[in-house]
């Protein structure tokens, strides 16, 4: 290898930490070439995972939740080869530590925003799986958008046992992501999981929710926020300033068989209405 080709090696091993991932597209921009590439696989500084996405290998053998988990590959792409999405939504709220509201395993999904993710995260389909989300719901306003350590309170982490790279995960801050969560309402979340999840925010930013309110581009969203908050009351509740946020206007059906919140003007199950309207005619 002449020195050019073994300073490209060296930046590849510097760049990519054991286990992680990089695809022919940052090669490319880092001008390492396909017959580099080839070269490297076969002496076996890099495997193949699928065309055009390469691993490191990790320094022993791995086992198989190291090697089909979803952080590293999401790490990858976020940290390595510099995509710009997040984890939102229900899946943040469970990482942010309301645990038994994301069930890993079986069905599960992780919920990644924004419209700069690479394909190939999307189908590889670990476990959990992938599920992509646009930035609909607040355009490219990053806002609550934050740099997140992982939570190590549930055990040993397999995928970095053999990895010890622990770059921040980017994700919404618990209060970006219930009003993700909101936005799969009716189809895609259930409103007794969400009523559980409001009960447990005891903490959120009145400041941070206010301007999110404001810049959130869905109504339905905006009214379903406040017929929740209104109902657990938490402290930071009295702290939002509605004069701020366009709530729309005119009646939104939403719930199949539900009942027209007074106020909100939603249609959501009948005991998420004010205890007096819930048990009126």
């Amino acid at each position: 290898m002449n020195g050019q080709g073994a300073s490209k090696l060296k930046l590849l091993l510097q760049a990519i930490p054991p286990g992680f991932l990089v695809d022919m597209a940052w090669m490319t921009r880092h001008a390492i070439s396909r017959q580099s590439v080839s070269a490297y696989v076969k002496q076996g500084w890099l495997e193949r995972v699928r065309q055009g996405l390469y691993r490191r290998p990790f320094t022993t053998g791995a086992s198989r939740e190291a090697a089909t988990g979803w952080k590293i590959p999401l790490l990858s792409a976020q940290w390595i080869m510099g995509h710009s999405f997040h984890v939102g939504g229900v899946s943040a709220l469970g990482l942010h530590g309301h645990s038994h509201y994301l069930q890993l395993g079986g069905d599960a999904a992780i919920y990644l925003y924004g419209s700069a993710m690479p394909t190939w995260l999307v189908e590889l389909q670990p476990d959990p799986r992938f599920v992509r989300r646009n930035d609909a719901l607040f355009g490219e306003q990053p806002t609550g958008v934050e740099d997140s350590e992982f939570s190590l309170s549930d055990g040993p982490d397999a995928e970095f046992t053999l990895s010890p790279w622990r770059w921040p995960i980017r994700m919404s801050s618990a209060e970006r992501a219930i009003l993700e969560a909101l936005d799969e309402l009716p189809n895609n979340e259930s409103f007794h999981t969400l009523d559980m999840t409001f009960e447990s925010l005891v903490n959120l930013r009145p400041n941070l929710l206010t301007t999110l309110l404001v810049q959130c581009q869905s109504v339905k969203v905006k009214r379903l926020f406040f017929v929740y908050a209104d109902k657990h009351a938490q402290a930071w509740r009295k702290h939002i300033d509605m004069s701020q946020i366009d709530m729309g206007r005119g009646d939104r059906a939403l719930a199949a068989g539900g009942r027209l919140h007074p106020t909100y003007r939603i249609t959501v199950p009948a005991d998420l209405l004010p205890q007096e309207a819930s048990h009126g005619a």
